[in-house]
């Protein structure tokens, strides 16, 4: 039987969550930048940053310092929440301009 593991683990925090490390789970550089940007445009956030604790282990470590003692925590969700919408928006935008025809088309050279 395999083990369930969490995706998101808290790894360490300061006791009101105003900063700490999240651990996310089978994720790597695509979304800890685009998770790191989306949480800096939050100006509640002072600090955010990722790492890759090591490239044969398939977590993302996210640091999140927050000003004025609010929770990280909050901020976390709201980031992937709106990040989730940034990402529907351009998979829609996509799909429109497929239909539509919208494209450069070329011709390969051989």
């Amino acid at each position: 039987m395999t083990e369930t593991v969490e995706k998101i683990k808290l790894l360490k925090s300061s006791p009101d969550l105003s900063t700490a490390t999240y651990q996310i789970h089978d994720e790597s550089h695509t979304i800890g930048n685009s998770l790191r940007w989306m949480l800096m445009k939050n100006p509640k956030v002072e600090f955010c940053g990722y790492s890759v604790p090591h490239p044969s282990e398939n977590v993302i470590n996210v640091r999140i310092q927050m000003y004025d003692n609010l929770s990280s925590l909050n901020a976390l969700i709201t980031a992937l929440a709106d990040l989730d919408k940034v990402c529907e928006t351009v998979e829609d935008e996509y799909l429109n301009s497929l239909r539509e025809g919208e494209f450069e088309r070329w011709e390969e050279r051989t």
